[in-house]
């Protein structure tokens, strides 16, 4: 179409008489791009002088023009000095009464804005093409006959000739077909001849897809199109062998005096559709797939969607048994259940037909004529009553690369597999060795299940015997740790065992994490149990067990720590020693409080050649809990004696000590100028029961005792920073404590 727009163009001019650039710029593009000549005036006056340089054509805003829309297009056709020149009239604001005017002002078409380029510059095309094509009949002379392909100039017939799509014209006063490209004729499988032997009717069913009936729809379009739209629709055409045709129709009226005529273009939809439904085809066969839905609707699903994509099209597809010599049917929905009968438990081979050759060789095999070709000389005498003459088979390959089965394609006349028909076979063994495989695999863990019986249930019953034997043990720490708090209660009553209460009351705390770690393990395996049981009766897979089995052994693991750690704390409360401290309230100097405290420190700080120093100013008072917070100085400045100058002779201690930035608090520290904390280490050091000495006497309570007491009674922070020059505990303590100890 391109080299006859060129032939058009060398002499055509455009002229667009519009006040509204943005409404005609995309026009002005889509025209340049068909080379043809384009000037653009904003009102009448420039209009006139510029198609005073020649036009071919006009296209006018309705709304320059007013009211006197035929003075104006005689002024502007009377510029060029032809007055014949066409002339569209396009308007904004279409009305009944303009359209009237431009029809009696000789425009050769109105158009209604906002409108298609596309469409437009169609239009002017094909007012140019047949401009010189027909000239109007002169005033007073006998209207002319009916229009023939043969009084058309060079013009139209290379539109038609170069379009990319089926165009036909159509004389409406007469119901004839007058001319159509060689598209058209291929689309409807009808020659030139024969095309124009009908009018548009012939072409369209009787009945649409929506039960609209087909004259109806085209008298409806055709109306809408002699009013000067330009129509688009959806319709379905019909093929000369009668099958259907789904189009995209564009109709166009073209401007030829004293006739009506309408340029109709037809797209064919045929591939777009066959795509779409392709791929919404391959998404609900591969959902199917994924919900588990049975193999042989899966297949027949699939061998409909590939019928649906090429005509005359019989699908199979065949299963080789585990044997890997017999072939079995799975699937053929469209061919004879009579012909699909006769090829059951047949064994392939070299010469075994397509599908049992296609096996057998491990490739694809096409037989373009069943009744010639030897692979099916055994066989002809089958596939002859039911008119089968050609047929392609591949095979369907497995993950491993193992073949599942084949594919076939059957037809019923001679002939061998083009490119399309061969991405049809690509897609349909990918999609069929999708849904085997999986049947197969299903399959396999079925017969996994029968064996798996006997196993499930002797280890359930360990498991159960498990459970009851940790919960046996459960209970027990259970009454160690009722006993230990009753311990407890009445160490606290006892004044001069009140550090061991305390020291109970973490243990009890600390027993509480393996307990409760037996007793959530112990519940999760009965749960887990009862699942397994009842997968059982519906069908165990393989990875469920492997998942409970995994679980079992990682539960007996975590039974066996906690009850480990249970009693490695039991044995620690031996090491409890007794405390010193006081609960009762009251205010206080911290400087002589401290003085007091380090008094019973000075024998074993000279034994160990230590020096002790206080910084402590003399006004600083505290609201506090003085027999907690001797516990806690005390606990910190026996670490410092038993860790800090480990393999050191000599070193220092300091207690310091000041009030806040916020004046609301105490910051106490404790330093000394020993081998410091490893950074791993230092982490842990409120833990409890971790201690860098295990079997040295301590029992790895005193700095968790510590931070329990600053954090709860004394309602402070306590933090630990070290280096290899020494360690610093500091303590930020409110100087008014809470008003009760914390649990």
């Amino acid at each position: 179409m391109n080299q006859l727009i060129s032939s058009i163009a060398d002499r055509a001019k455009v002229l667009l008489v519009s006040n509204s650039p943005n409404e005609v710029r995309e026009l002005l593009y889509v025209l340049d791009r068909h080379n043809l000549g384009t000037g653009l005036a904003g009102d009448i006056d420039e209009g006139v002088e510029l198609a005073a340089g020649g036009t071919d054509l006009i296209l006018l805003d309705a709304a320059l023009a007013g009211t006197n829309i035929g003075a104006t297009c005689m002024r502007l056709r009377n510029a060029g000095g032809r007055h014949s020149v066409p002339l569209l009239l396009m308007s904004a604001t279409p009305s009944a009464e303009e359209q009237g005017r431009s029809v009696g002002a000789g425009a050769s078409d109105y158009i209604k804005m906002p409108f298609n380029a596309r469409d437009v510059a169609e239009k002017i095309l094909m007012e140019l093409a047949l401009h010189k094509a027909v000239a109007p009949a002169p005033h007073g002379a006998t209207p002319p006959r009916p229009l023939h392909p043969q009084t058309l100039e060079v013009n139209y017939h290379s539109i038609l000739a170069g379009s990319p799509d089926a165009v036909l014209l159509f004389d409406i006063d007469n119901s004839l077909l007058i001319d159509a490209n060689h598209l058209a004729e291929e689309l409807f499988g009808m020659p030139l001849t024969e095309l124009l032997q009908g009018g548009m009717e012939p072409l369209f069913p009787q009945q649409q897809n929506d039960g609209l009936s087909s004259p109806q729809l085209l008298e409806d379009k055709i109306r809408d199109t002699l009013q000067g739209k330009i129509v688009v629709f959806r319709a379905t055409c019909r093929h000369r062998d009668d099958h259907p045709i789904e189009c995209e129709i564009r109709l166009m009226r073209l401007s030829v005096p004293g006739r009506q005529l309408v340029h109709a273009r037809i797209i064919d939809l045929t591939e777009r559709n066959l795509a779409e439904a392709m791929r919404s085809g391959q998404s609900a066969l591969l959902e199917m797939v994924a919900k588990g839905a049975p193999l042989t609707p899966t297949l027949n699903q699939l061998l409909l969607l590939i019928e649906g994509q090429s005509r005359g099209v019989y699908c199979s597809i065949m299963l080789l048994d585990d044997d890997g010599c017999h072939m079995h049917s799975a699937a053929g929905p469209s061919l004879p259940s009579e012909y699909m009968a006769l090829l059951e438990g047949v064994e392939i081979g070299p010469g075994v037909g397509s599908c049992g050759t296609a096996m057998f060789r491990r490739e694809q095999v096409v037989v373009s004529d069943i009744m010639q070709d030897p692979l099916w000389a055994p066989y002809r005498e089958l596939a002859a009553p039911f008119g089968l003459r050609a047929c392609w088979s591949r095979p369907i390959f497995g993950q491993e690369g193992n073949v599942l089965g084949s594919f076939a394609m059957y037809y019923r006349e001679v002939r061998s597999p083009d490119a399309h028909e061969q991405g049809l076979i690509d897609t349909a063994t990918d999609l069929a060795g999708i849904a085997i495989g999986r049947m197969r695999h299903e399959r396999e863990l079925q017969r996994h299940r029968a064996h798996l019986e006997e196993l499930v249930a002797e280890r359930t019953a360990a498991l159960t015997q498990a459970k009851e034997q940790s919960e046996q043990v459960n209970r027990e720490l259970a009454a160690a740790l009722e006993n230990l708090s009753i311990t407890q209660e009445e160490l606290v009553r006892r004044d001069k065992l009140a550090a061991l209460g305390a020291l109970v009351a973490g243990i009890a705390h600390e027993l509480n994490t393996p307990i409760g770690n037996g007793l959530v393990v112990a519940t999760t395996m009965a749960e887990r149990t009862r699942e397994l049981q009842a997968s059982f009766l519906d069908g165990l897979r393989r990875s469920e067990l492997g998942a409970y089995l995994a679980q079992a052994s990682e539960a007996d693991a975590i039974m066996l720590r906690n009850l480990q750690r249970a009693a490695d704390l039991v044995s620690s409360f031996k090491q409890i020693a007794v405390d010193r401290a006081s609960s009762q309230r009251r205010h206080f100097l911290l400087r002589q409080f401290v003085a007091e405290l380090m008094l019973p420190l000075s024998t074993p700080l000279k034994a160990a050649s230590l020096t002790l120093t206080q910084d402590v100013p003399e006004d600083l008072a505290m609201d506090s809990y003085p027999g907690p917070l001797g516990q806690v100085l005390g606990n910190l400045l026996e670490n410092c004696l038993r860790h800090a100058f480990d393999g050191r002779s000599g070193g220092s201690i300091a207690v310091s000590a000041r009030a806040s930035d916020d004046g609301q608090g105490i910051v106490l520290s404790v330093a000394d100028t020993g081998v410091g904390i490893s950074t791993d280490d230092l982490t842990h050091v409120f833990d409890p029961f971790f201690t860098t000495k295990l079997g040295s006497g301590g029992s790895g309570l005193g700095l968790h005792v510590a931070h329990n007491i600053v954090t709860g009674v004394l309602g402070g922070h306590i933090d630990a920073s070290s280096s290899p020059a020494g360690t610093t505990f500091t303590l930020l303590l409110p100087a008014v404590a809470p008003q009760s100890p914390a649990a």
